[in-house]
């Protein structure tokens, strides 16, 4: 059922210091400065986004969604999960295939193209629905929050950017199930400062807060690790033998991170987009 505005204004919302929400901003403060000041997020604010980079952001978002909703609803009855338990009103995962199945076609699954850090983001969400279910409220906070905030600033950059139609490919950043996101972020911090944690759990949640960016960071340095060493490889490449491909042709391959990218500097802006796009969908306008 839809959240209505009358049950989130009637809500407690009064925040405080010792809350789990001011808490989680206040550990996480030095690495929203860091990626608030990157030039990866000034490269995607001036709409420097492509095809490429939106379509391997879609692939990882599918991953790391993949096992968040699955771990969610796997313990939605868990005392530290069931009160930030909005499946119908937050999850992701359908608006994702959707999207994947436009740009891929109905093979989409078959061409997913993710990071190993992607893999291993979803793999510690698994760990933590099977061993801490509680500390999943650190990943939802910080993704559910960011795709309600930031994520809306990134829509509407990659649909201006690709030329996009209004709805087409742009799923993902659709939530007509909240007609307010201001008040449903205010109803979020509530209900999740409403959960009882021991002293021991709190301090889990607080440091898997921190977790959740350090993955994110885990991203960027692999991608920047695929640029370095594609661009050693072409570089040893012109130097033995001249391409014998064409523009067209280069231009013409399918997305893979290396050597089908067309150019080091189109894998340089897909790599910058990709990262920023993560970041902005981690959180960063979260809080």
């Amino acid at each position: 059922m839809e959240v209505d505005k009358k049950t989130l204004q009637t809500e407690k919302t009064q925040i405080t210091d010792c809350d789990l929400s001011e808490q989680i901003k206040a550990v996480t403060k030095e690495s929203h400065s860091r990626a608030e000041n990157t030039q990866l997020m000034l490269a995607y604010q001036r709409g420097q986004v492509t095809l490429p980079q939106y379509k391997l952001l879609l692939c990882s978002l599918y991953k790391i969604y993949e096992a968040l909703e699955e771990e969610l609803d796997r313990n939605c009855s868990h005392d530290g999960v069931a009160p930030i338990y909005f499946p119908q009103e937050l999850a992701r995962l359908e608006s994702l295939k959707k999207d994947l199945e436009h740009f891929y076609g109905q093979n989409w699954r078959e061409q997913l193209v993710v990071p190993a850090a992607t893999l291993r983001y979803a793999q510690r969400l698994r760990e933590i629905g099977k061993d801490h279910p509680e500390y999943l409220v650190a990943h939802a906070y910080t993704r559910y929050l960011g795709d309600l905030s930031g994520g809306q600033v990134l829509g509407r950059i990659t649909q201006k950017s690709l030329g996009l139609k209004s709805g087409e490919g742009l799923v993902f950043f659709t939530f007509p199930a909240v007609s307010s996101p201001n008040l449903f972020k205010q109803l979020y911090r509530s209900r999740m400062n409403s959960i009882e944690l021991t002293a021991e759990q709190r301090e889990g949640v607080l440091q898997e807060a921190i977790r959740a960016f350090q993955f994110n960071i885990e991203v960027f340095d692999e991608l920047q690790n695929l640029l370095s060493i594609s661009e050693t490889k072409e570089l040893r490449q012109r130097h033995k033998t001249p391409s014998t491909k064409t523009p067209e042709a280069k231009s013409a391959q399918s997305l893979r991170l290396s050597p089908s990218l067309a150019s080091s500097s189109q894998l340089l802006r897909m790599l910058l987009g990709v990262c920023v796009a993560l970041a902005v969908g981690m959180g960063i306008y979260a809080f």
